[in-house]
């Protein structure tokens, strides 16, 4: 029997997360001083203290 040949194939989510990859990769090259890689993407519905606080401060402070 012949042995097949496999063909590994490029899919759609593989060339998608290469373009990302690469794309991120040039950013911090062109980009000049430091720069942070594991940046945390803030939810804006997350309840934040601080801010809930001065949002109250500056409504009071118009009445």
């Amino acid at each position: 029997m012949k042995k097949k040949k496999i063909k590994n194939k490029i899919t759609i989510t593989d060339y998608i997360n290469a373009v990302k990859k690469a794309d991120r990769e040039i950013q911090i090259t062109e980009s000049t001083g430091w720069q942070r890689i594991t940046k945390v993407h803030k939810n804006k519905k997350v309840y934040d203290r601080k801010k809930e606080k001065n949002n109250f401060k500056t409504d009071n402070n118009d009445i």
